[in-house]
C-alpha cells in the first residue's frame, strides 16, 4: 500500500504568489522571533535560579563567624590501580 498526498497545485497568478511568499516569509520570522523569546526566557530563568542556589548553598553553608560549618563533600569509594603492562578485563 502505497500513501501519497495530493500536490498542491500552485497559482500562476505573480500577485498570489508574491503574497503566498511574503506571507511565508512573516510566519518564518515570527516563529524565529517566538523561538528567541522562549529561548530569552528561558537563559534569564536559568541564570537567576542558579544565582539563587549559589546564594542560597553559600549562606547556609558559612556559620555566623563566617567559617564552614560542615566538611566539604566527599565520594568514597574503591579503586584499583591499573599498571602499564598488565591489561584491564572489560
Amino acid at each position: 500500500m502505497h500513501f501519497s498526498l495530493p500536490l498542491p497545485r500552485r497559482s500562476r497568478h505573480p500577485l498570489v504568489r508574491a503574497l503566498s511568499l511574503v506571507i511565508g516569509l512573516a510566519l518564518v520570522g515570527v516563529l524565529m522571533v517566538f523561538g528567541l523569546v522562549v529561548a530569552g526566557v528561558l537563559l534569564v530563568g536559568g541564570s537567576l535560579v542558579y544565582a539563587l542556589r549559589q546564594w542560597s548553598r553559600s549562606r547556609a553553608s558559612l556559620s555566623p563567624a563566617g567559617r564552614r560549618t560542615r566538611a566539604p563533600e566527599v565520594i568514597e569509594g574503591e579503586f584499583v590501580v591499573l599498571h602499564q603492562n598488565r591489561h584491564a578485563t572489560h
